[in-house]
């Protein structure tokens, strides 16, 4: 069967086309085993994509966008004066690859397998298979990256499994996603995921756009400001050739020690070396290898009893990342001469003939139809000892892989008096709440979803799977408990209290099931003393809703909740040493860190 492979990508896309009987070869368009992902739209409405993009792009930089896949929450992409529907933009994207695959096979392929982050909901899977549908492709399957990328690593060896499961770290344009999959006789299968939204290879680039912009900025600050903040379309084309050079900087300092960043009239040019750039990205690569640890030992694994850890994606050829992780992990990671590409091969190692959820499948074998499993909530006959209903499996495990009794992953609290403290002032700011709301009825959205106003089964840290769609990463870095106190103290269902530290700061989170923001906004408000609080909106995943942040006598404070369901969060942040934190710090840090 032939078999069209897309890795889609947030900055490149990449295809690899299986032709029955004449093995696997990457797809080539313009020249290059990678396309851009970029878009650019005419004035007739015309889409034109990669390289074509790129170069119209030149004419107008705001009919162009350089990384679609970033903003598909967004539900529409407003390019000069047209307005492209999402589902549209990824759609152009996808049929390029198309046609140059048909060109090969002189005929549509059977079957097409597209890529995606491990962490995307369904609302966001809904979003790439209309895509899909509107590229004009058939029978489409969707296959988390991590699993792709762990399917072409074992494929590595001679179709020998490896001794162990392996782990994934993909550190793409757009996210940093990491897994464990366990690869056996059975097939592959997911036993831990998580990810990082605000880590990619875009990231880096703004860092070294600011730490440049510390450089050259104070001569013309007005002028600086006009490259940040285009006003012109020759301030578009400024501020696009200039991250392109920015970008072709960092890739440079992969193989140099040091380079030279040509600048803008009136800035002279930069000069940036390797250690500049390894201090600007160290605080986030150790983040990104502390979650990885994390998952690994949230599918009950140690490093040592890993068959490899594997690094996907181009930021991954940067020095620092493989020593920084083999210090962390004490296992030294692996990676190939074009880690752009594993995804995409590693799709054709993974047979599937329907959804995403159905990951355990015959490995190494032809492509065939997958053995459809029990639902989670029924294990498998095969399992002697099946988990206890309060906690379900979150996935189905393979026989040979599945993890062994879950470990308390708390974490011994360090903190002290802060912790206690801030433990304190999140009691008095609910205290004074003032009474509690109403729940409110979760919207009717075309896939039923759980209302979220009664309580479910938790984990061992106090999680439902309600609460955990608003915590995202923070259970995973900090000490969670349940906190049936805090619950009543509001007339919620269900509460969690997270506590972590960060970078000298310590930070108390509660996350209330049951009760909607409003119903704690005006304590909240009250406390919020220094200063004029700030409102804004925030969606990601498929999850929308509000934010306020603000200042209290000696702590910043957020409250959140979403739109969808009676979900609430609410941090409370104090410095170590005692100095206030400021309004704008607690927006940035809700943005870059809390938001789900």
């Amino acid at each position: 069967m032939d078999v069209l492979a897309i890795d889609f990508g947030t900055s490149s896309t990449v295809g690899v086309l299986s032709i029955h009987g004449r093995g696997t070869q990457v797809v080539e368009i313009d020249g290059s085993v990678t396309m851009s992902s970029a878009i650019y739209v005419d004035k007739d409405g015309t889409v034109f994509v990669g390289r074509d993009a790129e170069r119209r792009a030149r004419l107008d930089p705001s009919r162009f966008e350089a990384n679609p896949k970033r903003r598909i929450d967004e539900g529409a992409l407003q390019l000069g004066d047209v307005t492209l529907p999402i589902a549209d933009a990824f759609a152009a994207v996808l049929r390029r690859v198309g046609e140059e695959a048909e060109l090969l096979l002189q005929r549509p392929p059977a079957q097409v397998r597209i890529s995606h982050p491990a962490g995307w909901g369904p609302d966001r899977k809904q979003i790439l298979h209309e895509a899909a549908l509107k590229a004009g492709f058939g029978t489409t399957v969707l296959i988390p990256e991590p699993v792709a990328a762990a399917a072409h690593y074992a494929s590595l060896n001679h179709g020998h499994r490896p001794p162990g499961p392996i782990a994934v770290y993909d550190l793409g344009a757009g996210t940093f996603d990491c897994a464990v999959v366990g690869v056996s006789a059975q097939g592959f299968a997911v036993l831990a995921e998580d990810g990082l939204p605000d880590l990619g290879s875009l990231d880096i680039d703004q860092a070294l756009l600011v730490h440049i912009g510390r450089e050259v900025s104070h001569s013309e600050p007005a002028r600086w400001q006009r490259i940040l903040r285009p006003q012109s379309v020759s301030d578009r084309r400024t501020r696009r050739s200039l991250l392109q050079d920015v970008r072709d900087a960092k890739e440079s300092l992969s193989r140099h020690q040091q380079t030279e960043i040509p600048m803008p009239e009136p800035f002279g040019d930069v000069r940036v070396t390797r250690m500049e750039l390894e201090a600007l990205v160290r605080p986030s690569f150790l983040r990104s290898g502390e979650l990885l640890a994390a998952t690994i030992h949230r599918a009950g694994l140690s490093p040592d009893r890993l068959g490899g850890v594997y690094l996907v994606g181009g930021p991954s050829r940067m020095p620092l990342l493989a020593s920084l992780l083999a210090n962390q992990l004490r296992i030294a990671p692996t990676t190939q001469d074009q880690p752009e590409t594993a995804v995409a091969f590693g799709l054709h190692h993974v047979p599937a003939g329907g959804e995403d959820s159905q990951l355990t499948v015959p490995a190494f074998a032809p492509v065939a139809p997958p053995v459809r499993q029990p639902p989670v909530h029924q294990p498998p006959v095969h399992q002697q000892q099946p988990p206890p209903p309060q906690q379900p499996p979150r996935r189905p495990q393979p026989p040979r892989w599945t993890p062994p009794p879950g470990r308390n992953w708390q974490k011994p609290t360090t903190y002290g008096v802060i912790v206690l403290a801030l433990a304190a002032i999140v009691t008095t700011i609910v205290l004074l709440s003032g009474g509690k709301d109403e729940p409110v009825a979760a919207q009717a959205p075309a896939t039923p979803k759980p209302t979220c106003d009664q309580p479910g089964p938790k984990d061992e840290q106090g999680f439902t799977d309600c609460l955990r769609r608003i915590a995202a990463v923070i259970p995973q870095r900090g000490d969670c408990r349940d906190a049936p106190d805090a619950a009543t103290t509001v007339g919620a269902a269900s509460a969690v209290t997270c506590v972590f530290k960060d970078d000298e700061v310590s930070n108390a989170i509660n996350y209330y099931q049951g009760i909607a923001m409003t119903g704690l906004e005006d304590g909240v408000r009250a406390q919020m003393t220094k200063g004029k609080p700030v409102e804004g909106t925030w969606a990601a995943d498929g999850l929308r809703g509000r934010y306020l942040a603000g200042v209290g006598k000696r702590s910043g404070i957020v409250l959140f909740g979403t739109e969808d369901a009676p979900l609430t969060g609410m941090l409370v942040s104090t410095r170590s040493d005692g100095t206030p934190r400021t309004t704008a710090e607690m927006v940035e840090f809700f943005t870059a860190q809390l938001k789900p």
